[in-house]
């Protein structure tokens, strides 16, 4: 379309390396991957319109949010036709990646240029950035005139919500999903059972919702606290089938998939209470109420469980329709099937070593039933223990050990280690000026510091790493405001290590440039911290 768009590579790793570093006054997080500014300006005012190529119903839906953004954000209302031209515009070009976009601005003309949908809706977060810094007037919006050139670094920029620990409405958990979509990353992790709860309407299983949905008090305090206090009151709550349908749905208007993780063998307590047959001892069982990990685990020897987790799976695959199933898989005690005879006879009628073994042919029975319903299979790097299923994604949070393990063994990975990516860790080391968290610390510039391919990782497996994500465990985050807190604006730097190119990131610009998030995190009522 226009010439911009045929800048070799050479020129565009070396033009964005000089040129980008000067466009701090821009605001654009994450920073794009090239940025040239040309001569004149233009005024954006009342007297536009936007207008689309061919009838492709996402293109509608596009024009629909501009149009929001320019009206509510910004009080432009626009034309239903005019010479001044905001033109969206999808065409086959072998230049711009599945997720990248152009997006130029020169005088009467401004034009976002994508493969497909979700780039234009990537560039239209670019333009309202732009939008945001930019000089006023009462002439309209005045833009300097420039060309941009834009794709992610990695196909995986995940930001993930705890949801059995601590419950978080749907209208929490939509403006959670409009979080993610403003920094251009695409995946919802929604972390939905644990042994503290369980939040997905079964329609097979109704005691899921009137028994594992809830537990009798919630931990006071944190749990190294002695003695332990508790509140006296029951909580809990789930999601009904058609509400996580309209979460998706939501999601996917915002180019987002939803990835749901159904918790086993481990941290699954909550099930037990409700379904004890299916626990080594048969039970009775309680949802839990103190967080940690608990002995309580899925019975492996007992072909009934894996009769129930196919119902169960077969009933979430229905429900989120993306490519993924998340298993968890992490922190299991195998202490259980230790001391359970039909564990150790399934043992030994399928020739497994040890539990670390039974646990691999417990991931490899799951994936098999995910993969018939047409999905693919995550864990935890725990999935590692005992030989790790073929198809597998590996997701490495207890380092990036058991990525790099997992990738040089020929399985994509996804990098959220402890030490950059949980976003439930202090902000500062100053912890009575801070609200109450699991431990640990991860300061912004810290997360700004990932870079999720390691050296260890062999260079044709660094192929491999499909990105990153952060994560927001809630043992001590009960509140909307405070996952807010929590998560702003460390999600921020996240997006921008999982986008922009490895070279053009600098922390210190990065810092500039927040100011301007801080005016939109404003604009929609987050309750984050500012870093100064």
């Amino acid at each position: 379309m226009k010439a911009i768009t045929f800048i070799s590579t050479f020129s565009l790793f070396y033009l964005g390396c000089a040129l980008n570093t000067n466009y701090d006054d821009l605001g654009l997080i994450p920073q794009p991957t090239y940025i040239e500014r040309s001569s004149g300006k233009t005024i954006l005012d009342d007297d536009w319109a936007i207008k689309h190529n061919g009838e492709h119903l996402d293109l509608d839906d596009l024009k629909k949010i501009l149009t929001r953004n320019l009206s509510n954000d910004h009080k432009i209302k626009l034309n239903d036709d005019s010479d001044k031209i905001i033109s969206l515009i999808i065409q086959s070009d072998d230049s711009i990646k599945t997720e990248g976009y152009t997006l130029n601005i020169n005088n009467d003309e401004i034009n976002i240029l994508a493969n497909s949908p979700n780039g234009i809706f990537y560039g239209i977060q670019t333009l309202n950035q732009i939008l945001d810094s930019s000089q006023k007037s009462n002439k309209g919006i005045i833009l300097l005139n420039m060309n941009i050139i834009d794709e992610p670094r990695f196909k995986w920029r995940g930001m993930h919500l705890d949801v059995g620990r601590h419950f978080f409405d749907i209208s929490f958990v939509k403006k959670y999903i409009d979080y993610i979509a403003m920094h251009k990353m695409n995946v919802f992790h929604w972390h939905l059972t644990e042994d503290q709860g369980w939040r997905v309407e079964i329609e097979s299983f109704p005691k899921l919702t009137e028994i594992s949905a809830y537990r009798d008090e919630s931990l006071v305090g944190h749990y190294r606290d002695k003695p332990k206090k508790y509140d006296g009151k029951r909580y809990g709550g789930y999601y009904t089938k058609d509400e996580m349908k309209d979460v998706v749905h939501y999601a996917r208007k915002r180019y987002i998939t939803v990835v749901p993780e159904i918790e086993m063998p481990g941290h699954s307590r909550a099930v037990l209470a409700a379904y004890p047959e299916l626990s080594c001892t048969g039970g009775p069982h309680t949802v839990a109420k103190l967080w940690g990990v608990h002995k309580e685990v899925f019975c492996a020897g007992k072909e009934s469980t894996f009769e129930f987790l196919e119902i169960v799976l077969t009933e979430v695959s229905e429900i989120f329709p993306g490519e993924y199933i998340h298993i968890g898989g992490d922190e299991c005690p195998k202490e259980r099937w230790r001391d359970h005879d039909l564990d150790q006879i399934r043992m030994k009628k399928e020739g497994l070593a040890d539990e670390n073994e039974l646990q691999s042919y417990f991931i490899k029975r799951i994936e098999g039933i995910l993969n018939r319903l047409g999905k693919r299979l995550i864990g935890w790097d725990e999935i590692l223990e005992g030989g790790l299923a073929p198809g597998a994604i590996v997701q490495s949070w207890r380092g990036m050990e058991g990525g790099i393990a997992a990738a040089n063994a020929g399985h994509e990975v996804i990098m959220s280690p402890t030490s950059h990516a949980y976003f439930d860790y202090y902000q500062s080391k100053d912890k009575d000026n801070e609200p109450l968290a699991i431990g640990g610390f991860l300061p912004l510039e810290k997360v700004y510091q990932f870079e999720p391919i390691p050296e260890q990782i062999d260079k044709d497996k660094e192929r491999l790493i499909l990105g990153g994500q952060g994560n927001l465990w809630t043992e001590y985050i009960s509140t909307n405001e405070k996952a807010e807190y929590m998560a702003l604006p460390r999600m921020s730097a996240m997006a921008e290590v999982l986008w922009s190119p490895r070279h053009l990131l600098n922390f210190r610009s990065f810092n500039k440039r927040l100011k301007w998030n801080y005016l939109r995190l404003d604009r929609m009522n987050a309750n984050y911290r500012k870093v100064k």
